[in-house]
């Protein structure tokens, strides 16, 4: 499913959104997949994203079961044919035998971002002692024509969330930082479209010399 989403908080146009930037959500779930139960991580992810980017951009959508080959095929077509700068995949990430999409993501992988997991856990941690059982990754995957950043999520939307954006006391200030703060420069890096962010859900960085003057 294809999804072209324009922010609502009137991002600026112009060289800083030369290209619109398309992003891939994958949702990995047996029972999803088979119409057991309604998938969660797909709207959560929409929700957030619109929310939080403060720039156009357009959303392909996919439902699959836990089957490796199946999930590295769809990020592969993904990335290499519908042209996504980067894919969030949701679910399969822990340690039950059909949890099988970091190795999927893996197995398409050019080079491994491990500080994407790291920072994750660190994030569920805060919460609950089992977040050392989740065995998320990013990977980027380069071909000729163009390269991509793909991270696996969580699977619950409050920890999907969470991880995304950050955890902030109650005066509002960031305590711990969230993972899409590194994903605009990241995204800059690898050649895609510069991204803006909501400040008030996710402030994105980048080193002075990377930041493009508002328009």
């Amino acid at each position: 499913m294809t999804l072209t989403t324009t922010p609502s908080n009137n991002a600026a146009t112009g060289p800083a959104q030369e290209r619109e930037l398309v992003i891939g959500l994958v949702s990995v779930s047996d029972r999803a997949s088979q119409g057991t139960y309604q998938d969660q991580g797909i709207p959560a992810l929409q929700e957030w994203l619109a929310s939080a980017l403060a720039s156009p951009f357009r959303i392909e959508t996919r439902l699959i079961p836990d089957e490796l080959n199946l999930i590295s095929k769809t990020l592969i077509e993904l990335v290499d044919h519908a042209h996504c700068d980067l894919v969030l995949t949701t679910g399969g990430t822990g340690p039950a035998r059909r949890d099988v999409t970091p190795e999927a993501t893996l197995a398409v992988a050019t080079k491994t971002m491990p500080g994407f997991g790291e920072q994750m856990r660190q994030v569920s941690l805060r919460f609950v002692p089992t977040a050392i059982l989740s065995r998320q990754v990013a990977v980027i995957r380069e071909t000729a024509a163009r390269a991509a950043l793909i991270i696996n999520l969580p699977g619950q939307p409050k920890a999907i969330k969470e991880t995304l954006e950050g955890l902030r006391g109650p005066d509002g200030a960031v305590q711990v930082d969230g993972i899409f703060a590194a994903v605009p420069y990241c995204i800059d890096l690898i050649g895609g479209p510069y991204i803006e962010t909501n400040p008030a859900v996710v402030q994105g960085f980048r080193p002075k010399s990377a930041r493009r003057p508002a328009v």
